[in-house]
């Protein structure tokens, strides 16, 4: 017969299970924002659907997820604010999903290169990449035929080849510049 303490409490845990992973406060404080992040964006993207205007900034997002695609299926969309997150990409299903944006702010991320769908934007006229990784102005950019302005200023862009800006048929105003810049002639 056992003493009733051992079969009243059920099976017990053997000693090792019962120890607290000391990462666990963590892990659960992360699933925790990451459920607010989730919920936010959801949000986001049902006010996009009234209004045309997709405002994903600031959201702790590494890439645009999938799920933005989805819920943005039906809608199209003026313009997509992506400033202030972690992007390193913006995959080329970017620009087939969102064909009609205007304006285009992907500023303040860790970005160094545009996909080359991005030239389909025949509608895009502003598009921001300041603050990012680049190196140098995006080709792909200067080949939206409706782009009138680009700002790039505070990337690692040193140099600005002229010949890139002078084909491009309406770009107004480029903002490439940090501190100390130079443009080189390659014509």
């Amino acid at each position: 017969m056992r003493p009733p303490s051992d079969y009243e409490a059920g099976p017990r845990m053997p000693a090792e299970a019962e120890e607290m992973d000391p990462r666990a406060p963590a892990m659960m404080i992360c699933a925790r924002l990451a459920g607010h992040a989730v919920i936010r964006v959801v949000g986001r993207c049902e006010d996009a659907q009234e209004n045309s205007q997709l405002d994903l900034s600031e959201c702790q997002l590494m890439q645009v997820p999938d799920a933005v695609y989805h819920l943005m299926r039906h809608t199209e969309l003026k313009s997509c604010d992506l400033s202030g997150n972690v992007i390193t990409k913006i995959p080329p299903k970017f620009a087939v999903k969102f064909s009609l944006i205007t304006e285009l702010n992907l500023s303040n991320n860790q970005i160094a290169r545009l996909p080359d769908e991005i030239c389909t934007l025949s509608n895009l006229q502003r598009l921001d990449i300041s603050h990012n990784s680049f190196v140098a102005l995006p080709h792909v950019a200067c080949q939206c035929p409706s782009l009138h302005t680009l700002l790039a200023h505070h990337n690692q862009i040193i140099e600005v080849e002229a010949t890139i800006l002078e084909r491009s048929r309406a770009l107004e105003y480029v903002d490439p510049y940090r501190q100390s810049c130079t443009s080189t002639n390659t014509g």
